[in-house]
């Protein structure tokens, strides 16, 4: 078993699909740094959060884009980029304007993009990713 599906087992844990809401008219938007991990949280993340689109982008350009491109239900920053941040190294596929940046940074471009009410859900833990959207979503 290879670590990243260790992860995916640490996300999934104790979860089904029972009591996860009604979430499809909802979104959200993830900011990871691993293209696989971003796949195969796809797969998964829905059924456990009640169907919302989700979509993950790598780097920050494409980040930028889809923060510009319409409203968000919830912006997600995933346990690898956390991690990049807590260690004060830049998050991969930074680059340019955000060069540099921290989740300080990137938090204020988000409520700059999408407004002051918008839900950003950070975490180093992939256990509390599930609790942690779920409730995200239930404010939007």
């Amino acid at each position: 078993m290879d670590s990243r599906d260790i992860l995916m087992q640490q996300i999934a844990n104790g979860y089904d699909t029972t009591g996860a809401p009604n979430n499809e008219s909802k979104s959200i938007l993830a900011r990871g740094c691993d293209p696989e991990m971003g796949k195969r949280s796809s797969e998964i993340l829905p059924k456990l959060l009640g169907n919302p689109e989700i979509v993950s982008v790598y780097n920050d350009l494409d980040f930028i884009n889809q923060l510009k491109s319409r409203k968000w239900s919830v912006v997600f920053f995933a346990p690898g980029a956390c991690r990049y941040d807590a260690n004060n190294i830049n998050i991969p596929g930074s680059g340019g304007e955000t060069e540099g940046w921290g989740l300080k940074d990137y938090r204020e471009m988000v409520i700059k993009l999408q407004g002051k009410d918008i839900p950003i859900v950070e975490t180093l833990d992939e256990s509390q990713i599930i609790n942690l959207l779920r409730n995200a979503l239930k404010t939007q």
